[in-house]
Formats: structure tokens, sequence, C-alpha cells
């Protein structure tokens, strides 16, 4: 009876220990996840502050905003602007005419977005550390820069009296000035240019990341059997790359109406205003310029509902073929 009752006190004991073991790693889980919601919770309080807050300004739209008003001021008009997106002849032309410049420029952008990838793939294969961080820095500056200098740039290099059509008046290859940028023709190809220039290094550095990553023992294996570089690139690098990208391409297809306004800001003019108008751009000329801020409230409305039922299908999409969902 002795060492039986010893040893339901040392079970017990131990039961104890493993108990009060447990409950001390759990505080300890619950302080570590604590402290790490406090590293992000400035970036919680500023995405709230940027993207979620200014959310109360859809009120505008049902509205017949006329500033230096206060809202309860002006009158109450309900759905009137969204009617008048499909009602109005004029401005269904032109929206139409919109979305076709943003359909082309978000399609041209998906089309490119392989880019990074293989200018990453290949950057990793460049052996000496000095010329491989000259043009990764190279290639990344220009994110950087913003897209007025950008402008002021292609403005001293292909405006009329630009260093490129002096040079080539000076060699006789041509007798006029090219209308680089005061033209319409190939706008999107223009414009595809200038944001590849800005933005593949800076695409490719999520995928540098991601090479580093890669297990080195497949690389020792594929020397192992003797394959080359190329064929490592083609059956280690590239594949273990695709999940990233496809990450990447969903989101770029979630944010298909969003292509931003500063770089066809920049660039637009009279001459080539036609096709250079993505929906932004619209939106910022119909609210600014055009004064109809209760209009402009209403597009990026309809907007925003749109992305927000892209990103849905693409979570959709991202489930059913890969297994995991990116939201």
């Amino acid at each position: 009876m002795s060492e039986e009752s010893n040893a339901r006190s040392g079970h017990r004991n131990r039961a104890g220990a493993g108990a009060q073991e447990q409950a001390v790693h759990i505080g300890k889980s619950k302080f570590v996840g604590f402290k790490y919601f406090l590293w992000i919770l400035p970036f919680l309080i500023l995405v709230f502050l940027f993207s979620y807050f200014p959310l109360h300004g859809w009120i505008y739209s049902f509205y017949d905003y006329r500033p230096p008003r206060s809202l309860s001021q002006c009158e109450f008009v309900g759905l009137q602007w969204f009617k008048m997106l499909i009602s109005n002849p004029t401005q269904v032309s032109q929206l139409l005419q919109v979305l076709k410049n943003t359909f082309a420029m978000s399609l041209l952008g998906i089309a490119t977005s392989i880019l990074p990838l293989f200018f990453a793939v290949f950057l990793n294969e460049i052996k000496c550390r000095k010329f491989k961080s000259f043009v990764q820095t190279f290639t990344t500056l220009p994110n950087f820069i913003s897209w007025v200098l950008v402008f002021s740039v292609a403005f001293a290099l292909f405006s009329a009296n630009g260093m490129v059509n002096t040079f080539l008046q000076q060699i006789g290859f041509i007798d006029s000035p090219i209308r680089f940028l005061d033209s319409d023709s190939h706008t999107y190809l223009k414009m595809l240019l200038w944001n590849m220039w800005k933005s593949l290094g800076w695409g490719s550095i999520i995928y540098l990341a991601s090479i580093a990553g890669i297990d080195q023992e497949l690389y020792e294996a594929a020397s192992i059997d003797g394959a080359g570089r190329f064929q490592k690139m083609f059956y280690i690098t590239i594949p273990e790359l695709l999940p990233t990208f496809f990450v990447m391409l969903m989101m770029a297809v979630s944010n298909f109406l969003n292509n931003g306004m500063d770089q066809y800001f920049v660039f637009q003019n009279s001459f080539n205003k036609e096709h250079i108008q993505v929906l932004d751009l619209y939106v910022y000329n119909i609210g600014m310029t055009g004064s109809s801020y209760s209009l402009a409230t209403a597009i990026s409305m309809l907007k925003s509902i749109v992305s927000i039922a892209l990103l849905s299908l693409c979570n959709v999409v991202s489930k059913v073929t890969r297994g995991e969902t990116i939201v």
C-alpha cells in the first residue's frame, strides 16, 4: 500500500508540474503574441487612417455636393449619379473609352509580370558580387524617383527640341522632329515601357528573396547528376519561384482597375488624352478639373467594389487551384 501511495503521489506531482509548465508556456506564448501585436500596431493604425477612414467620403456620392458648402447644406439625390453613369450617352461613351484604356494598361502589365522573375533568375546567376550589386542597385533606383522627375528626364530627351531629336537631325537621320511625347500613337506601349523601366528592378526583389530561400542541396544534387547552369535554372530555380509568381499574379489581377494616377497624369496632354486616361486619372479629372466631386466619388466607389469582387474571385481561384488562399 505504501508503494502504491508513493506512486500515486509521484504521478500527481508530475502531473501538477506538467500542468504548471504548460501554464507557464501558455503565458509566455500570450506575452510574445502581444509583443508582436504591439510591433504591428502602428502599421495597423496607418492602414486604418489612410485606407479605411477615408471610406466615409463615399457619402458624397449620394449628394449634389457644391463646395464650399457643407454636406448638410447640399441636396440629397440618392442614386442619381449612379443612374447617370448608364443613362447619359456621352458619359457612357467616355466611361467605356476609359475602361478600355484601363483594361489595356492592366492586361499589358499582367502580360509582362513574368519579366521580374526572369530578371531575378539571371541576376542571381551573376557570379561577380560587385557587378551584381551594381546592376541590382542601378535597376532598383528608378523605383524611388517620382514620376514628375521621370517626365522631366523624358521631356529633356524626347521632346521636339530634346537631345534625341537634336542628335538625329544633326546626323541627317530625320528631317523633322519625331513626336515622342505629344502624339497619340503607341500610347499604351510607351506607358508600358516607362513603367517597366521604373519597376523592373524593384519587382525582382521579392524573387531574389525567394531564391535565397531555396534549399541549396537541390543544386548540389543536380551538380552531382551533371546538370548545367541553365538546367538548374529551368528545373529548380524557376519551379521554386512559381508559387510566389502566382501569388503576385493573383494580387495583380485583383488590382486590375488600380493602375494608379501619377504616371498618366504627368504624361497626359491634349494629344494623347483619349488613350492615356485610365480610371484613376478619369476620376481625378472629373473631380478636380470638372468640379463634379459627387460623380467622381460614385465612379471611385464602383471601382472599389469591382476591385473587392476581383480579389474575392482570385481568392477562390487560388483555393481551388493551389489549395491555399491569398487573404
